[in-house]
């Protein structure tokens, strides 16, 4: 039986930035390959390269050196409208903040990038409304973002990252604006739908309890991979709690208990709601950062114009 194809890798991978006339290098010659069904939490502390590195991954920028393949594509072949397409085909993308449409439903928000695939608006509700029935959100399709509570505005924005049924989940932080209870119900719908569906889910995290339930940990510092339980025993390090699957059950999430409230601006308290724009940049239709620094990528995916320039 043929092996599947990785579904990224990375050959000695770096990303240079100029600050100011100065060269910053935000990463230096890593290596790394993401095979289908993957779980891998990415670690390591701020100013390590794990954020400019998932970005890389996901085609939201380019390498300055070394080769990435993404879905079996070289990005430094492709032009930007190609790209911009791969993104759309291959990648679904998770943020901290959410960043759902404010003024449009539930069902409209997930429904979105579709738009992009030229999918008919019936065809477009009916995959977004099955999606949200797969994370427990089928009764609220009609809802607002300002209508739901943090947790299920993330299960909105994870529904979106899966509809166009991408081969990998990047998730930046995705517990991160969430209380406790919430977070793990979330992380534990990410992990019944990386089992079920095969999906590659890479997840950045600052929170050792979170990567903890990883099948994979990938550490970075100052631009570099440090450690790899995928290759330092040269086998993948399983954990040895179980994933919460019933094969019994539908596919979808019991909200969990949680002190967390309904909040007026709809994203729970002190939890941001993310802008208009932030919607465009989870359907993989998102602009090439320019060289601006590390950091800068962020922004460009809480406001992508639809462009890829």
């Amino acid at each position: 039986m043929t092996a599947s194809p990785p579904a990224i890798e990375a050959v000695d991978v770096s990303r240079t930035y100029q600050l100011d006339g100065v060269s910053v290098e935000a990463l230096r010659g890593v290596s790394l390959t993401v095979q289908p069904g993957d779980y891998v939490a990415l670690v390591g502390p701020s100013g390590s390269g794990k954020s400019t590195l998932m970005h890389l991954l996901g085609g939201l920028d380019r390498p300055t050196g070394g080769r990435l393949v993404i879905g079996g594509r070289d990005v430094n072949a492709l032009s930007p409208p190609e790209m911009a397409t791969l993104r759309n085909e291959t990648i679904g993308f998770v943020f901290q903040a959410f960043h759902l449409l404010p003024r449009t439903s539930a069902v409209e928000n997930v429904a979105l990038p579709l738009v992009y695939r030229g999918v008919s608006a019936r065809q477009r509700r009916e995959r977004a409304a099955a999606m949200l029935g797969r994370v427990g959100l089928g009764h609220r399709l009609g809802h607002r973002p300002n209508q739901m509570s943090g947790g299920e505005q993330q299960r909105v924005a994870i529904a979106r990252a899966l509809v166009t049924e991408p081969t990998v989940l990047l998730a930046d932080e995705p517990t991160g604006n969430l209380d406790s209870v919430t977070g793990a119900a979330v992380l534990e719908l990410l992990e019944r739908l990386n089992a079920e569906s095969g999906v590659a889910l890479v997840m950045v995290t600052h929170d050792q309890e979170v990567a903890a339930r990883a099948r994979r940990r990938i550490t970075m510092r100052d631009g570099v991979v440090v450690a790899d339980s995928a290759t330092d025993d040269g086998t993948a390090h399983l954990h040895d709690r179980p994933l919460s699957v019933d094969h019994g059950r539908p596919a979808t999430l019991v909200p969990a208990p949680s002190a967390e409230p309904r909040s007026v601006s709809g994203s729970g308290p002190g939890h941001p709601s993310g802008g208009s724009g932030g919607a465009a940049g989870a359907t993989g239709r998102l602009p090439h950062p320019p060289d601006r620094g590390p950091g800068s990528e962020d922004a460009d995916a809480a406001t992508g114009d639809g462009s890829d320039s």
